[in-house]
């Protein structure tokens, strides 16, 4: 009788983690398929080790007057890509530039994150990945 009272509580806890895993697999991949495109959004495109190129949507952030992009969910790819090889092209609307990627760390991070915070909803859905920051500075300047 003993092990069935402690088997059971800990059934529960499996299988409402093993729940919660397939949840936010199934919110990443619906997201990443559909890649939603609105005013807060940019097209940025990468280069891979091999050269192939891959375009992603993200958010469009802003803090004292910059451009960033944040890599909010465990698929990141692009983020690798982007600090490998920091010239990327930026399509805003109908304009694409030029930019250079440039990891934000330190008080900057914490500056942008704290303009453009998450919504604890986003971040349960999204499995709470760890949140890094890219500031997009227009190439040649």
């Amino acid at each position: 009788m003993k092990k069935f009272l402690t088997e059971k509580p800990l059934k529960s806890v499996i299988i409402l983690l093993v729940s919660y895993a397939l949840l936010v697999v199934l919110f990443e991949s619906l997201l990443g398929y559909f890649q939603p495109e609105n005013a807060s959004t940019l097209q940025i495109t990468t280069l891979d080790a091999d050269g192939v190129v891959n375009q992603r949507i993200v958010a469009r952030l802003e803090s004292t007057g910059k451009l960033y992009v944040a890599a909010n969910h465990w698929p990141r790819a692009w983020y690798r890509e982007a600090l490998a090889n920091p010239a990327v092209e930026v399509s805003l609307g109908s304009e694409q530039e030029s930019y250079i990627a440039v990891p934000v760390k330190g008080a900057e991070h914490d500056s942008v994150n704290a303009d453009n915070s998450l919504g604890l909803m986003f971040r349960i859905l999204t499995g709470f990945p760890p949140r890094y920051f890219l500031r997009l500075d227009r190439a040649g300047e």
